[in-house]
């Protein structure tokens, strides 16, 4: 059985409130980066669907970088590593490493040559390095500040020029190589957050939590002037970027605006609204080429129209945080897929759950089923695509897991609690179960609900009428179970248990044992059957994806490393043939399997 990865849905940059997000350009003007968690993100810029992870640090990274050959990117991460890695192949070859500070990296700069490379962020002794990228030997010292440095750039011209920008309410000016500083530039009265030389090396500006953009001749170090009188923004500005020909710039701010200059007049061309929510702060920009790109602290990467500065042409939406869950709806014969993950969402208008999405399912009405920490179960229409206030149903406990049936059935299973909800009403509860109930599954049909626990059983449950009834009768399996599911025609149940066992049972003779498949290194958490009824995937701790055959336990297509240094948190098919995966490393991708 060969598979096939079809496409990545990448996740958004990572934000936090009050920090700066630098976002890198291609040289090329093809490809910008990012990054979100472990991973670097290359997205397409006339097509952002077209993405690839770079997945290698082990450690948060921070920010990456092109070399302005276009050949290598530097990724540096939350310890003070920087990875330098080939952009041509799939693979990515690590080309080299080094670790020139001893804390968080917030910036890199490469010399216009692609020989030298500046790192600047926190560390113990120093907060920035400047060294040969070849060798990791220093070409100068980065010093001349009391706190770290947020940003870093070179001039892209000879003679070469470097200019940084801390916390402690400075810049700093240095010449080279080898670079030595010359002097400190005292204009701001706050952090500052960005520092960057035009592209044609003139001029550089630096732009601070003052909400002032200053600038510089690119040569001399003087200032010359500033952006837009008294101040550029009515809060604090967290990135700026320049536009190719060095003659205007864009600015993002924390008062959820970005303004594009005209450098030589030092005023504002035109003010983008990005909106009026806390979520709408603009953390970082990107002029490339034609594409003006900023980045609100939702997440969300703006391509702003210089015509219509109220309306972005596009908005890219996404997860920011680890996926938990997902499920795949068919609409008018077209699928698509839903995932879950902490707090709102961003598919669907409205308020959504208040707290992570622990389990998500689509019902016969073309509803998402959806339960959550926040304690209730949540009932969405996919074709409204909004939250609605009445479709929630409370819990007394934390639901866990949940499940649905035809009849309108739906099973709960909380903490320490089993409850059958139909048409949207709780009609039933089981307590004091006397074992620990860990995931329901209804049979398709609505006759039977199974629930597994983690006394190493499936306990089932007979649905009559508004009631469950205790059968009396448990299914042993090795160990405490973690997701089992019954096939869509109803005539297998598997489960799967952190014993890293999986169990299928016969429902037609008595949940007999069929089979039991082995082959997860850690304990498998998500199982998804095919609509054949005749495959079932699981996704482990261990990274790996499983796609089984139910007559054959030997018959097994293993897919490793399918979310790189991040384990696999859900499954779901599109078809017999497509299987969705999602995990922590917040990213979504579709295989093709083919037996």
């Amino acid at each position: 059985m060969p598979y096939e990865l079809k496409r990545v849905f990448a996740s958004l940059p990572q934000m936090e409130r009050g920090v700066a997000k630098v976002i890198g350009g291609d040289p090329k003007g093809n490809n910008f980066l990012y990054t979100n968690g472990k991973c670097v993100i290359i997205r397409n810029i006339e097509n952002p669907a077209i993405a690839d992870i770079y997945t290698e640090h082990a450690h948060q990274v921070t920010v990456a970088k092109y070399a302005p050959s276009g050949f290598y990117i530097a990724s540096g991460d939350a310890s003070g590593k920087i990875r330098i890695w080939d952009t041509t192949q799939k693979e990515h070859m690590l080309k080299y490493e080094y670790t020139p500070i001893s804390g968080k990296v917030k910036d890199i700069a490469w010399t216009e040559d692609s020989k030298r490379i500046a790192v600047v962020g926190d560390g113990r002794e120093k907060f920035g390095a400047v060294f040969l990228w070849d060798s990791g030997s220093s070409v100068g010292e980065v010093s001349g500040h009391s706190k770290l440095i947020n940003s870093v750039d070179i001039r892209q011209k000879r003679p070469y020029r470097l200019a940084t920008a801390s916390d402690d309410t400075c810049a700093s000016f240095f010449e080279g190589p080898p670079f030595k500083f010359k002097f400190t530039l005292r204009d701001h009265s706050q952090f500052v957050n960005c520092i960057r030389f035009s592209p044609d090396g003139s001029r550089f500006v630096t732009a601070g939590a003052d909400g002032q953009i200053f600038i510089y001749d690119g040569t001399t170090g003087e200032r010359v002037g500033s952006l837009g009188g008294e101040k550029a923004h009515k809060g604090g500005i967290y990135a700026v970027s320049w536009s190719p020909d060095s003659s205007q710039l864009i600015s993002a701010s924390g008062d959820k605006t970005v303004k594009l200059w005209d450098v030589g007049a030092t005023t504002a061309v035109t003010t983008f609204n990005l909106g009026s929510d806390v979520t709408d702060q603009q953390l970082g920009c990107l002029w490339q080429k034609d594409h003006l790109l900023s980045i609100s602290l939702s997440g969300y990467i703006n391509y702003l129209d210089k015509n219509n500065p109220n309306r972005p042409i596009r908005t890219i939406k996404g997860h920011t945080k680890s996926i938990q869950c997902v499920t795949v709806h068919k609409n008018e014969g077209r699928p698509y897929i839903y995932s879950g993950k902490t707090g709102e969402n961003d598919c669907f208008s409205g308020k959504g759950h208040s707290n992570q999405v622990s389990k998500i399912v689509t019902d016969e009405a073309n509803e998402l089923v959806t339960c959550s920490m926040d304690d209730t179960l949540r009932y969405t229409s996919i074709s409204k695509k909004e939250y609605s206030a009445s479709d929630v149903v409370k819990m007394d406990f934390q639901p866990k897991s949940v499940s649905v049936a035809a009849g309108g059935l739906s099973l709960a299973v909380c903490i320490g609690q089993i409850v059958l909800v139909k048409d949207k009403k709780k009609v039933f509860t089981l307590d004091n179960l006397g074992y620990e109930a860990e995931v329901g599954a209804l049979h398709p049909g609505g006759t039977t609900a199974a629930v597994g626990g983690a006394d190493g059983k499936v306990h089932l449950y007979s649905v009559q009428g508004n009631t469950l009834k205790d059968e009396g009768k448990a299914l042993e399996v090795k160990g405490p179970i973690t997701d089992m599911a019954y096939s869509n025609d109803g005539a297998y149940l598997a489960a799967i248990d952190d014993k890293k066992v999986i169990t299928v049972f016969n429902v037609a003779d008595g949940y007999s044992v069929k089979n039991e498949f082995y082959g997860h290194h850690a304990k498998p958490v998500t199982l998804a059957w095919s609509p054949d009824n005749e495959h079932f995937a699981t996704g482990g701790m261990d990274m790996l994806v499983y796609v089984w055959t139910v007559s054959d336990p030997d018959q097994r297509l293993k897919i490793p490393d399918s979310h790189r240094l991040h384990h696999v948190s859900g499954l779901a098919w599109i078809d017999a043939h497509t299987l969705v995966t999602t995990s922590h490393d917040a990213s979504v991708k579709q295989w093709t399997i083919t037996y």
